[in-house]
């Protein structure tokens, strides 16, 4: 007699009612959730200011009077009549490059002596950020004492050596007072050089560097060869970052020279200052600074280019 076979009946999981998520609970949301902190600081902090310089230099706003819409006249007149914003101009190019390329050399020479086995070398690493975490106008000062035409250290001894009949007036000589701004922003940045590039440098494979010794290459070929393409990247970075933040400067040279003497180290910084608050004119202060917009965001979109290429 045959049989029939019987269907398989394939079981079905139950299903669960479907819920909604708690909006915490979706990536999308909760990752709004975090980034709204960080954006409402950009925003009022940040962007707020920014649009708000952009506005002001678009009028002739005083101190306690929002002014009237002028357009462009403000940056026509300092790009064609004012002859010290143009010192200011070529002052903060000269602070600037001059200033990073020593801080690069010094700071790179810095991070290979540290990358040595010496002694106390921990404490030294430790005793190089000091110049960078102390508060620039507190650096500042103590520099001010020593650039000083009556209490400078460095004139006394120079005197004691029979160098020289009298006191150098470092802050009050117009070629003098540049080189002495530029003395101190070096001393200032070298440790971020310094601190970068040793990071660096730690990468480097030893295993080529003793290759290349046992070839019979040198210090500089194996500093060539084996260690410069490893920290290129991270000093060209450090490079820019620092090449940025000169060209913005403003603390140090406001308590060194305030622009002085005879404007011979006004810069984008203390020349906006000067113009928006000590001289009341908010418009052409705000004028004076966003010129500096342009500069920085080429070196900042170099930046990215060169960050994104070697990523």
């Amino acid at each position: 007699m045959s049989t029939v076979p019987r269907a398989t009946v394939v079981s079905r999981p139950a299903t669960r009612p479907s819920r909604s998520l708690n909006p915490l609970e979706r990536e999308w949301s909760f990752g709004l959730l975090l980034m709204l902190p960080g954006s409402l600081f950009l925003l009022v902090f940040i962007a707020y200011p920014f649009f708000l310089g952009i506005w002001l230099s678009l009028t002739d706003s005083i101190v306690g009077n929002l002014g009237h819409f002028i357009g462009l006249q403000n940056f026509i007149t300092l790009l064609t009549t004012d002859s010290i914003f143009q010192q200011a101009v070529r002052n903060t190019f000269v602070y600037s490059f001059v200033s990073v390329p020593f801080k690069l050399l010094l700071g790179l020479g810095l991070a290979l002596v540290l990358n040595q086995r010496i002694p106390l070398r921990n404490v030294w690493r430790a005793a190089l950020l000091l110049p960078w975490i102390v508060p620039t106008a507190l650096s500042s000062l103590a520099w001010l004492l020593i650039f000083d035409s009556v209490l400078s250290p460095i004139s006394w001894v120079l005197r004691a050596l029979g160098l020289i009949n009298s006191n150098i007036a470092f802050l009050g000589d117009p070629t003098l007072a540049m080189e002495s701004l530029i003395i101190a922003n070096v001393w200032r940045g070298i440790p971020f050089f310094a601190v970068s590039i040793l990071a660096g440098l730690q990468a480097v494979p030893q295993e080529l560097n003793e290759a290349a010794a046992i070839d019979g290459a040198g210090a500089w070929q194996r500093f060539v060869a084996v260690t410069l393409p490893v920290i290129r990247g991270i000093t060209w970075i450090t490079t820019l970052f620092s090449i940025i933040w000169t060209f913005a400067d403003f603390q140090l040279v406001y308590v060194l020279t305030k622009g002085g003497p005879a404007n011979a180290t006004q810069i984008f910084g203390t020349y906006a200052y000067q113009i928006g608050l000590n001289a009341t004119q908010i418009g052409q202060g705000a004028a004076v600074a966003l010129y500096m917009f342009p500069f920085l965001a080429v070196f900042a979109a170099v930046l990215l280019v060169f960050v994104r290429r070697e990523a």
